[in-house]
């Protein structure tokens, strides 16, 4: 299965995910989750959790970011290292490490956000 990250919403809110718009993001994905059929609902919505997460951050809500990571990590954990023209691995990789960090209480993670690509 591969979407088309070329337009429309799922375009701008990977435009908007790289550019550290994560609300704005959730907000693109969230309007193309409501139209997919499974699997690609479950994916999309992994997708969005981590875009939230990162908003969470931002916002120094670090319980509500481990939630939502955690919570995108299970979602993720059956599908394939790519799914969906997402390098699916590194995403749950970086996510991990994350969830990791802010699980042991750092207060700066000197960490990549996830790699959407």
């Amino acid at each position: 299965m591969s979407f088309d990250w070329s337009g429309g919403g799922l375009a701008e809110g990977l435009k908007c995910y790289r550019s550290g718009e994560y609300f704005l993001a959730h907000e693109h994905w969230e309007g193309v989750w409501l139209t997919r059929e499974e699997p690609e609902k479950t994916f999309l919505q992994a997708l969005i959790q981590i875009a939230a997460a990162f908003h969470h951050l931002r916002r120094e809500n670090r319980v509500g970011a481990a939630s939502l990571l955690r919570s995108a990590l299970r979602k993720l954990a059956p599908y394939a290292s790519d799914f969906g023209g997402i390098a699916v691995d590194s995403l749950r990789e970086t996510s991990t490490a994350w969830l990791a960090a802010l699980d042991a209480g750092e207060k700066s993670p000197q960490l990549p956000v996830p790699t959407i690509r």
